[in-house]
């Protein structure tokens, strides 16, 4: 299908919680294509994960690209998260070219389903625990520079202030 352009922070589809895939929708063309669009969007070098949300749908939908397997989810939940939370460094395509550490389990877990409405269990350690939280949080509508401790935010938010894609 296509790789759709990514929606940068300040856009209202990034800070809004998306609505679930009714089941009655499943399997339908639309949905079929929206996962084709979010498979063909994270295959591009650097991306671990695009939330349906940052290519301006607002449905609970993800991919992921993590150590070379290439997949997806609908209507994801985290069930799941485990160890001490650590801070790693992150970024986010929707704040492109800046990353602040951020406060992450060190393993996570979603279920949610495939497009025939099959369940479909992720769950891994390092960054597939991270993509896996980072892209249900843009589910959720929450951009993760705004869950940075309160000093790093202050300054994160200088810093998109002064990016050139800001304005």
């Amino acid at each position: 299908m296509t790789v759709r352009p990514i929606r940068l922070f300040g856009d209202p589809v990034l800070r809004s919680p998306s609505d679930p895939i009714r089941p009655e929708a499943l399997g339908s063309q639309g949905v079929r294509d929206l996962v084709q669009d979010l498979i063909d969007t994270v295959k591009e070098p650097g991306r671990a994960g695009v939330a349906a949300p940052r290519i301006g749908v607002g449905l609970r939908a993800f991919s992921y690209n993590v150590d070379g397997e290439v997949g997806y989810v609908l209507n994801p939940e985290v069930v799941e998260v485990s160890g001490e939370p650590e801070l790693m460094e992150e970024g986010c395509l929707s704040v492109p070219g800046l990353g602040y550490p951020t406060r992450r389990w060190p393993h996570a877990k979603v279920r949610g389903v495939d497009v025939d409405g099959n369940e479909v269990v992720l769950e891994g350690d390092g960054l597939m625990a991270e993509a896996l939280q980072h892209e249900v949080d843009h589910l959720d509508g929450t951009v993760y520079v705004m869950t940075l401790d309160p000093e790093v935010r202050r300054q994160a938010l200088r810093d998109i202030r002064a990016q050139d894609w800001f304005h």
